[in-house]
């Protein structure tokens, strides 16, 4: 009966050990994964699967959002001709374009209602995440506020007015590796005071 205890002891104690390896693990891989992202133009000609195409946008609906309004549509684009008018000849490869919007109809209204675009700019960058975790590449690239660029992407993509364009992240298996860029810069940093460095 000792002896059962004993390694039933054993046998926990190893278990909670790797927990809590890999707890450890999961906290930098996630740490590596926001360090390594990088921006991606040039795509191999391999197809996105549907799987990653759904893991992609459930990661960008994971993300914060004021009052929970979730202002954000996403619009898939797969077709080529659509991506080949979208991006024209920067990303005329991407297999991939997603369209990331804002749905005016779901926006907060009064004071707040421009809380859509830090709602929607933080999905894009859980998309864009996801999408190095993924093995794959991506970029952002603007529409809103230039107004004569969301009504170009709007037409291609046909959405009503109260959906405005924010971005479209372009992304598909990178076909070039691009180191990531240092942006830590401790001058930009203050402590309690603007200005005060520690």
């Amino acid at each position: 009966m000792k002896r059962t205890i004993l390694t039933l002891t054993v046998l926990l104690l190893a278990v909670l050990s790797i927990q809590a390896q890999h707890c450890q693990h999961g906290k930098k891989a996630a740490i590596e994964n926001i360090m390594t992202r990088t921006s991606i133009r040039k795509y191999l000609n391999k197809p996105v699967e549907a799987g990653k195409i759904d893991t992609l946008i459930r990661a960008a609906m994971a993300a914060p959002t004021a009052v929970n309004k979730q202002p954000w549509h996403f619009v898939v684009v797969t077709d080529s001709e659509l991506l080949q008018k979208l991006g024209g000849e920067r990303f005329g490869k991407a297999p991939l374009a997603i369209v990331i919007c804002g749905d005016m109809e779901k926006a907060l209204q009064g004071p707040g209602h421009d809380f859509w675009i830090q709602d929607v700019s933080a999905a894009t960058e859980n998309l864009l995440l996801a999408a190095n975790a993924l093995g794959l590449g991506a970029v952002w690239t603007g529409g809103y506020p230039r107004m004569e660029r969301c009504a170009e992407i709007a037409n291609v993509i046909g959405t009503p007015e109260y959906i405005i364009p924010l971005c479209v992240v372009y992304a598909g298996y990178p076909d070039e590796q691009p180191a990531p860029k240092q942006k830590y810069d401790p001058a930009k940093v203050s402590y309690n005071n603007y200005g005060n460095q520690h």
